[in-house]
This record gives structure tokens, sequence and C-alpha cells, in this order.
């Protein structure tokens, strides 16, 4: 049977159909058919992104009120939380982290909850968490890593941004309980994947050894050098590729691509099971993405690109395969926003994010997802 995700799209018309107002209307949906999902004196964890310091993409605080604001109607205690980034930034530890999250709005004055880095301040708070055998039998992993305060939360909602990512190719639900969800090693379990220089495009102006949070990448001294990134120490995070203006570093797709997509995509089950093993029953999930400024790359990086599709509006579903499957539709069925990236290369009925990114594999998260149990790609589309 079909996994209904409900739809609200960008329009508003008056102060009923504000976008705040279609969040709540889409959690109030959720409630009605997962009631027991977030319960009275529940520790509920919002997930969600708090933007890298320079982008302004992320969800906003004002936008994720909603969902606390949805815990609290239940008489649960709301938190917001992610765990710390796996390349150096504004969000490598728990005290940058959460000077991040309140730079960009995300104190309980705005946001209605306080804030949780769920993988403590270094980022080694986490325990193992093993797949069942039928997917395990369809994994490359056995097991997941997972963030003790995403673990020890009763309930969870996941607020997801939809948008484009450099490696998984598009960023929603999947993305968002994997990455999101992880610890260090957890990420690097992930991060399967090596980067390499392109010595006739480097410029040698040093950008990547600035941001290698573990000095893989480096350019000697000497007037004329090209960077190298040596290949052992190299943990694949990907900021050396995102901060590369002439576009000088890669990675070998043909040999990670697809392990590290379907290594994610077991990672967010990691993360559900996690939740369903704290009570020993499943279903204590909500889902909500935000198909709004959907831009080239992840909010990880310090900027955003123009968005590459009009606001297209809101997603809900207790599912996170059908609803990034959904999101992923709705995308693909839109028309390209005129000065985009996507400008004269793509239009209604094209895959956007292969045309952004044409050597990942972004529909692989959803069937292999399918594949080892997350959910469902088969959904309907139930438009409020």
């Amino acid at each position: 049977m079909p996994v209904p995700v409900y739809y609200l799209d960008a329009r508003s018309r008056n102060a009923r159909t504000s976008s705040v107002a279609k969040i709540r209307t889409l959690l109030a949906k959720l409630a009605e058919a997962a009631p027991d999902a977030v319960r009275k004196d529940d520790l509920c964890a919002v997930k969600i992104h708090f933007g890298e310091l320079g982008n302004d993409a992320y969800i906003s605080p004002v936008f994720a009120r909603a969902a606390a604001d949805a815990a609290l109607a239940r008489g649960a205690k709301p938190f917001f939380t992610d765990t710390n980034t796996l390349y150096s930034g504004s969000r490598s530890n728990a005290i940058d982290h959460l000077n991040t999250a309140i730079a960009h709005g995300f104190v309980p004055e705005v946001c209605g909850a306080p804030v949780v880095i769920a993988d403590g301040l270094k980022g080694d708070d986490w325990r193992e968490v093993a797949f069942p055998p039928e997917a395990a039998a369809a994994s490359r992993l056995k097991s997941a890593k997972i963030a003790g305060g995403v673990l020890a939360a009763d309930s969870m909602i996941v607020l997801s941004h939809v948008k484009g990512h450099e490696m998984a190719g598009f960023g929603g639900a999947i993305k968002n309980l994997a990455m999101g969800c992880a610890p260090f090693i957890g990420k690097r379990e992930q991060h399967c994947v090596k980067f390499q220089v392109n010595l006739e495009r480097c410029v040698s102006c040093g950008q990547c050894a600035s941001v290698c949070p573990t000095g893989a990448a480096t350019l000697a001294k000497v007037e004329g050098s090209k960077a190298t990134i040596d290949q052992e120490a190299c943990i694949g995070c990907g900021e050396c590729m995102t901060v590369c203006a002439p576009k000088a570093i890669g990675m070998d797709w043909d040999v990670g691509i697809e392990e590290f997509t379907e290594k994610m995509t077991e990672y967010a089950l990691g993360a559900v099971l996690g939740k369903r093993a704290a009570q020993g029953r499943p279903g204590r999930l909500w889902f909500v993405s935000v198909v709004q400024k959907v831009v080239p790359l992840c909010d990880c990086v310090p900027w955003n690109d123009a968005p590459v599709v009009p606001d297209l509006g809101f997603l809900a579903s207790t599912d996170p395969v059908a609803i990034d499957q959904a999101a992923f539709d709705l995308v693909k069925a839109a028309p390209v926003w005129p000065g985009s990236v996507l400008d004269g290369k793509a239009g209604p009925g094209d895959d956007k994010f292969t045309a952004m990114h044409p050597e990942t594999r972004s529909e692989l998260q959803m069937a292999h997802g399918e594949k080892i149990g997350l959910g469902s790609r088969d959904y309907r589309l139930v438009r409020l």
C-alpha cells in the first residue's frame, strides 16, 4: 500500500496559509496519522541542521518553532539537535556548534526549545546500533555508530531542508538522519571516498590546506608548488572540494560514490532503528521536509548559491524514504529558476540533482533504503 506523504504548496493567501501555518498543519496531520509517536513526558529530539556560518539557506528557526510547539502540545520536552562536523568549520565541536546555532537564531526565545549537541563536546558520545539480520544481509555495514543524544531521546521529529549535495547528489531526510545522527567516527565510516588534485587546474591558492581537518591537503612553501592530498591521511570529508575555486580537486567517482551512498543510507537506518529500539516499537518519528531554497550544495558550506527551482512547499510523512522520493519528484517536475546554475541546462522533468552533480547517484539513497527496510518508495502524495 502506498505510504501517504502530505503536501502543502508554497503559495500563501492569508494568515491561515502562511509558511509557519503550513508546517503546523502538517505536524497536526502527523499527530493524527501517528498519535503515539510523540508522547507526554518524552524527551523529544528535533533533528535539524543549524547551517554553517555564512550560509542562509538552512531552515529558519521561526519555521522550526512549529515542531517544538507540536511536541510541547503533546506534553513532550523538545530539544533541537545535530552532531558535530567531520570537517573544520563553525560546527566541529559543541562550543562552536552552539555558538553557530545561537548566531542563526536557534535560541529558546525564537525556536521554543534549547539546543543539545547530540554527540557531546568533542564528538565522542555515541553507541553502536546493530542491524537486524534481514537488513544486515542486504547492507555493506552490519551496524552504525549513532550519537548518544539521539539514542537517548524518546522520540524524534526530523526537519530536513531539501537541497543538492556535492557527494550525495540529493540531500533530504535520509542524509539528515545519516550524517546528522553520526559522531566523527560514524561520519568517517560513511565517507569512504578519497580526493585528488588535478595539477593542471591547481592555482596554488592553498585554500584546501587551510580547511583540511587532518592536514592531508598541503601546499609546499615553494613558489609554483601545487597542492597535494595524502591518501592515507584523507578522511574523505570533501571540505577541500567545496572551497576549490578552480575545481582542481575531485574524487575517484568510479570507486567511491556507490559505496558512500549506500553506507550513508545504512546509517540512516541505524538512526531509525536506535529510536525504535529505545521504546521497543516502531513509529516514534515524524518527518517534515522544507522544499524551499533548493540550492546546489549542502547547508554545510559557508555560503549558498541561488536556488535552482522555485519554492515548492512542504512535505510530511512517517517514512523517510517516501518523503525523500516525493521531494525528489517534486523538484524533478519543477521548472528551473532563471539565473541559477541550471539555467539553460535543465527543465521540467529533468533530474535536477544529477544535472548539478553528474557523478552522483541521488536515487540510490531511496532504492537502497527500500532494499534494507528503511522505508518505501511507493508513496501517495496527499495534497492538503
